[in-house]
């Protein structure tokens, strides 16, 4: 059984590219957010092993969203994704908690060693 991972991200087609990384690398994913407020949700219903995040997200955005769900689960692994010149978010995002970040457009290399260093 492959390790658990939720997706958030508000681009339908971002998540989709992930899920593909992920999936045919063996992860599990579990389901699949569109802002952080339902990322919170899910991440309560579902325990997934690793979240993906995205930084900007309309509702709630995912600064926010690790934010609540480190406040929910202390051990909650994330892994930021974001934009190239988002960096002063990746660095507010990493002190609030995530483990990683990666960066849009993904590269499924970098992606997976995220994915592995944070699981691990």
């Amino acid at each position: 059984m492959g390790k658990k991972v939720l997706i958030v991200d508000d681009a339908a087609f971002m998540r989709m590219m992930i899920k593909d990384i992920l999936t045919k690398n063996g992860y599990e994913v579990v389901g699949e957010a569109e802002n952080g407020q339902v990322a919170v949700e899910k991440y309560q219903e579902l325990k997934p092993d690793l979240v993906t995040m995205d930084i900007t997200m309309p509702e709630m955005d995912g600064i926010a969203a690790v934010k609540a769900i480190k406040a929910i689960d202390p051990d909650a692994k994330i892994i930021m994704c974001s934009a190239m010149g988002q960096q002063s978010m990746v660095i507010d995002a990493i002190q609030a908690g995530a483990k990683d970040f990666i960066v849009k457009p993904f590269q499924p290399e970098r992606v997976l060693e995220a994915v592995n260093k944070a699981i691990n």
